[in-house]
């Protein structure tokens, strides 16, 4: 096992988003959180990777378990330099070409010399097809290279498990293939991944397991085969039909 959190709680302004999550992450997997708008999604993978900080429960990283309110500011940066996180958004740092966004985090935060780094980020954009764009500035790419890149930033800092928070909901339906493309390349190799997604068929397709949410609570978890052709909750079943059939319609000229 990777990563697991236990009875995770999260509240914003007295309501509570996230009711006592279990969760956990093993290497290789490539899991992935289906639920529909509201259900507290990103803000687990928030609260996983302390981009938020949950009010209660405890993580378990590499076989260490600890209150996650006791963990410290140390501890908290040990645990994201082993971790990634891929965001909704790209963010990407305008001013510089995509080998420079790649390679910021080694040479700034790990302090690796530029030639190591420079190898480095060359090879995660290769990885991701993009070698032979890495001069280029953020406006000179597409939406979905620019997701690339991003998932190449995270790739150079070998991570051993990669958060993806909706990582195509800002891409028009004509880039997102490649963006999942890449994501099905990661999850061959064995990559470790956590995914907010709204893919349905990329669930089905490429994930191992299935973690459905509802109103902050983890209705049903297992793996993806079962989850989709035998779900044990009413709940589960009619949110894969209604989804099913949303994307029926939307293949539909």
């Amino acid at each position: 096992m990777v990563l697991e959190v236990k009875n995770l709680t999260k509240s914003f302004h007295g309501q509570q988003v996230l009711k006592g999550i279990d969760l956990s992450v093993d290497a290789g997997d490539a899991t992935v959180i289906l639920g529909p708008s509201g259900a507290g999604k990103t803000t687990l993978l928030r609260c996983m990777n302390f981009l938020e900080t949950a009010d209660g429960g405890e993580i378990t990283f590499d076989g260490r378990t600890r209150p996650i309110q006791e963990m410290t500011k140390k501890e908290i940066r040990a645990y994201r330099m082993n971790t990634a996180f891929v965001f909704q958004g790209f963010n990407l740092f305008l001013n510089k070409n995509a080998l420079a966004n790649v390679t910021e985090g080694l040479t700034v935060v790990r302090k690796t010399d530029k030639a190591t780094a420079k190898r480095i980020g060359m090879e995660a954009l290769a990885r991701v097809g993009l070698a032979d764009h890495a001069d280029k500035y953020p406006h000179q790419l597409s939406g979905g290279q620019q997701q690339r890149v991003a998932i190449a930033r995270a790739l150079a800092t070998d991570p051993e498990i990669i958060f993806f928070d909706e990582p195509t909901s800002a891409l028009d339906p004509e880039l997102t293939g490649e963006v999942l493309s890449v994501m099905r390349s990661l999850a061959a190799d064995g990559m470790t991944m956590l995914i907010v997604t709204h893919e349905i068929e990329f669930a089905r397709t490429v994930s191992n397991r299935i973690v459905f949410m509802e109103d902050g609570r983890v209705v049903e978890a297992g793996e993806t085969k079962r989850i989709f052709t035998h779900p044990e909750k009413e709940r589960t079943t009619a949110f894969l039909k209604l989804q099913e059939t949303l994307s029926k319609e939307e293949e539909q000229p």
